[in-house]
């Protein structure tokens, strides 16, 4: 006989949440009372631990990384971790404030718990997740299973293509920093009613944040960087995609991914309708519209367009072969998604350091980039500029070059570059 096979935690943890995505889709109002004990499962806290590791990410507070959990040994983190949490002596640290600067001169805080509360964290998103995508909207596509930016754009180009003609472009002033947590947790207990579960929710919301050695803590907010933050930041905002739904399906259709968001309207009066309607479930939320970035947009004279997850929006005349004239949604890569691209790509080759490395290297290092964006931003509307961000990508390789080789006219490198490029196969945006 053939013995058994054993599984794998990937796939006894694919299992139960099987089981609990199943359970939330038949009773829509069921509550659940028994998760806690799963979150300590052997298998879970390995299938969290095995996430949080290839999700790379820098340490915590405690300036513990992952590479130490993994010389220490990850059997003895994890049972330590299984044991805190089966004895309730679990405590989270609080986050470690990091900023990433934006393109206008602001920063974007984000926290960054240690890799302990990370795991945790994993484990009670992977038993929460299969429970709330029960209830979350065919209008939602940022941070969730087997949806993505890519279904949120193709929706939003067949909406305009269906005579939508305006488009309400929403923009939620500091979202992550302004959800009323009292509010987030009525929503999570709607669906879950383990008193240790919510315990756990509300130790990471209160944990505060550690910014040059002093510790702040807020009753707003939920921490960006946080494994479980996404999750709860889309449980919040699940509520406006349901009020929605109720009142403002005739009005337009909505399409969101995590706080951004554009409802396409037929008419102006719709989206005028919209944008009031907007407001008033906003206002419930205890969450403000920002002033100049939210607007109400025409794009029936081709004229104006809107900015979408990195891809512009207009409507543009087309002709049909026999010569009918018809208006269709383009989309191409915004202006500040191409100059992000020449920012990574300078960013590598501009360096004198990088001068020492190696063209195949560099090559070796551009490729998946290239690749990554060609998946993303190509579209039959996009060639002009990828066609010039091509150039640019070889024409910086060429300036790499000409300094590596200490020729003083980078210019006349660039056949010689471009003929290696090809050699080594260097991968391109078309």
């Amino acid at each position: 006989m053939n013995a058994k096979r054993l599984t794998t935690p990937k796939e006894k943890v694919q299992q139960l949440q099987e089981k609990l995505g199943h359970a939330a889709k038949e009773n829509k109002k069921r509550k659940f009372h028994a998760l806690y004990d799963k979150v300590h499962r052997w298998d879970v806290l390995c299938e969290a631990w095995n996430r949080v590791r290839a999700n790379k990410g820098a340490a915590g507070i405690n300036a513990i990384a992952l590479a130490d959990i993994e010389r220490e040994g990850e059997v003895s983190f994890l049972r330590d971790l299984q044991r805190n949490l089966q004895e309730g002596t679990y405590r989270p640290d609080p986050v470690r404030r990091h900023y990433i600067p934006k393109k206008d001169g602001k920063q974007r805080p984000l926290g960054i718990p240690t890799v302990r509360d990370r795991v945790v964290q994993m484990a009670t998103k992977l038993m929460m997740e299969p429970i709330f995508e029960a209830d979350f909207q065919e209008t939602s596509f940022g941070f969730r299973p087997e949806r993505g930016a890519k279904g949120a754009l193709e929706r939003i180009r067949k909406a305009c293509n269906r005579k939508g003609n305006w488009v309400v472009d929403v923009d939620i002033q500091g979202y992550f920093d302004n959800i009323n947590q009292g509010k987030l947790m009525k929503l999570v207990q709607m669906r879950i009613n383990d008193r240790r579960i919510l315990k756990l929710i509300r130790k990471w919301l209160q944990a505060g944040v550690m910014e040059e050695g002093t510790l702040r803590r807020s009753d707003l907010g939920t921490p960006q960087g946080g494994v479980i933050s996404p999750l709860l930041a889309n449980i919040y905002l699940n509520y406006f995609d349901q009020m929605w739904e109720k009142h403002g399906k005739g009005v337009g259709e909505l399409t969101r991914y995590a706080d951004d968001m554009v409802v396409v309207c037929k008419t102006k009066k719709e989206a005028d309708h919209a944008y009031k309607l907007i407001c008033t479930i906003m206002e419930r939320l205890e969450l403000t519209l920002h002033p100049t970035k939210t607007r109400i947009v025409g794009l029936w004279t081709g004229e104006e367009g809107f900015d979408f997850l990195g891809m512009h929006h207009r409507k543009t005349k087309a002709e049909t072969s026999q010569g009918v004239v018809y208006y269709t949604t383009q989309q191409w890569l915004t202006t500040k998604a191409e100059e992000r691209i020449r920012e990574v790509v300078k960013g590598r080759l501009s360096p004198p350091s990088m001068r020492s490395r190696t063209f195949e290297e560099h090559v070796e290092w551009l490729n998946p980039k290239i690749q990554g964006w060609k998946n993303y931003y190509y579209t039959n509307y996009s060639q002009r500029k990828l066609a010039k961000l091509n150039w640019y990508i070889l024409q910086r390789l060429t300036r790499w070059y000409a300094k590596k080789r200490q020729r003083r006219r980078w210019m006349g490198s660039f056949q010689e570059v471009k003929y290696m490029a090809k050699q080594i196969g260097l991968k391109t945006l078309l």
